[in-house]
């Protein structure tokens, strides 16, 4: 299993939340497998398992309350773990692919309207304890927004990223680098940032820290949305990620086109950013059926 981990990490570049995520799931795997047998989960064990054992699996799973989201993630993990196994010449079992993955509900982006998106971005720093860390908190609502960055996107960045002219280079998940424009309010919203911040940790220091001057943890971060939506009874879908929905989402009802929003969001299919139509269209029904006299 170590030797899995580190190859998702060396190899697959795949990002460190996603190697934790996949340790666990694989983890609660080996640990129902070793109770479902009576046995430890040795290799043997594992290639000798048959579609009823992974199908027990994943009635455990569910009976567990876990969503079909989170079920299939989970199976995609352990599929990802055999297929390893076969490449790495450690044994094969075929078992796992006749196993179907559960039927995913069709999820349509939480993003905020345009005006509560303003408001959070204006007033989210009145709910800071002190200057510097409200006018931090306003620069990084302001990229969240402006951008539609991932938060493990925008905390990542360092001072040597942010660029000279109006494109900014964003790596995201699998180490792929994108380029997206940085508006000149968020530029000054960061600069405000980055005048009154106390600390100095030089040109490949991170752009957002924390109280102590270290990097700023996406938990901080969420917490701060969390304080201030409440505060400005905001819903409470308003998360660093609504942002990023946010963004897409208001792009495309202005005219945008789906290919230059995929290549914005950094998506590898289409099909996801096409989740965001679906948004649109709601928000055109409802504003339908408010307008139209049959409709009240």
């Amino acid at each position: 299993m170590q030797n899995f981990v580190t190859w998702l990490a060396d190899e697959r570049r795949t990002s460190p939340q996603t190697v934790r995520a996949y340790s666990q799931d694989l983890s609660r795997f080996l640990a129902f497998i070793s109770g479902h047998a009576g046995e430890p989960a040795t290799l043997p064990l594992l290639i000798g398992l048959k579609p009823l054992d992974f199908r027990a699996w994943l009635a455990h799973r569910t009976t567990a309350g876990l969503s079909a989201t989170s079920n299939a993630r989970a199976l995609s993990v352990v599929r990802t773990f055999f297929r390893w196994l076969e490449r790495t010449g450690r044994g094969k079992n075929h078992a796992i692919r006749t196993v179907r993955s559960p039927k995913l509900p069709q999820a349509v982006p939480r993003a905020l309207n345009a005006a509560d998106a303003e408001i959070l971005v204006d007033a989210v720093e009145e709910f800071a304890a002190e200057p510097w860390i409200g006018a931090r908190d306003c620069a990084l609502v302001s990229l969240l927004y402006g951008n539609g960055l991932r938060i493990a996107e925008a905390l990542s960045l360092n001072r040597s990223d942010i660029p000279a002219g109006d494109m900014l280079r964003v790596t995201g998940k699998g180490g792929k680098e994108r380029m997206t424009p940085l508006m000149p309010v968020v530029r000054e919203a960061i600069d405000a940032y980055l005048r009154l911040c106390p600390y100095e940790p030089g040109a490949d220091g991170p752009i957002f820290l924390g109280a102590r001057g270290k990097r700023l943890n996406p938990a901080v971060a969420r917490k701060v949305l969390q304080t201030a939506r409440r505060g400005l009874g905001l819903p409470e879908t308003a998360s660093p990620h609504a942002l990023r929905h946010s963004f897409a989402t208001h792009l495309l009802a202005g005219g945008g086109d789906l290919r230059t929003i995929q290549e914005l969001l950094g998506h590898a299919s289409l099909s996801t950013t096409q989740r965001y139509t679906k948004v649109d269209t709601a928000t055109l029904m409802s504003e339908y059926a408010k307008a139209h006299p049959r409709g009240r």
